[in-house]
């Protein structure tokens, strides 16, 4: 059974920095275009970055210049690197991962964000 499990989030006041890992498991299969999503109480999931296989990514325009996704395709991870944290990243932050002929997500990570 295909699982996808994030880590690394936490509490970090403004300004701060956080990275998050999202591990691909149970499949021989590899991971295809992968992303984080986040969702604010009381707000819609949005897409915060994505990344395909061969490196292209893609960014929300709130994130841009602060975040910076990657993957490393042989352990099936993908990572999010954090900076210049503002309150209103506050979320839960989720993995998305193609495997194999569907989407799976990840169970989320919160992350805090103090002013």
């Amino acid at each position: 059974q295909v699982q996808l499990v994030e880590s690394g989030g936490g509490l970090v006041q403004a300004g701060g920095s956080l990275s998050l890992s999202c591990v691909t498991s149970g499949s021989t299969l590899s991971l295809g275009v992968a992303g984080w999503y986040r969702q604010a109480p009381g707000k819609q999931r949005e897409l915060v970055a994505d990344i395909t296989r061969g490196g292209n990514s893609n960014y929300a325009d709130s994130v841009k210049g602060r975040f910076t996704i990657s993957r490393d395709n042989a352990k099936n991870t993908v990572y999010l690197q954090m900076h210049s944290l503002k309150p209103e990243d506050t979320a839960v932050y989720y993995c998305k991962g193609f495997v194999g002929f569907r989407d799976y997500w990840g169970q989320g990570t919160q992350v805090t964000v103090s002013s």
